[in-house]
């Protein structure tokens, strides 16, 4: 079947604004939606900024720099898997000699 078949309208608020937005399944958009909605309000909030441009500047940065630190802790995750199969494989030579 056509993914886009499968495609529904989704309406969600973020930061005082109606977005009608195309999605598979509206469950994750919304809890999306509602997550980056939080956020815009906190920030916002602390930076003591109300320009909605501004906000989602700000929080976007807050974004990247999230996805930044996860890509970072992914890289390391995988540098030790590594680092272990080699390790595990090695012994497991040993072993079978």
């Amino acid at each position: 079947m056509d993914p886009a078949a499968q495609r529904k309208t989704v309406r969600v608020t973020i930061f005082n604004q109606n977005y009608s937005l195309a999605a598979a399944g509206d469950d994750d958009v919304e809890s999306l939606a509602h997550s980056v909605d939080d956020l815009m309000h906190n920030i916002a909030q602390r930076a003591g900024v109300s320009d909605p441009a501004r906000v989602a500047v700000l929080t976007s940065l807050h974004l990247a720099d999230r996805l930044r630190g996860l890509e970072q802790e992914l890289s390391s995750l995988k540098e030790r898997v590594d680092h272990k199969s080699r390790e595990f494989a090695l012994l497991l030579d040993k072993a079978i000699e």
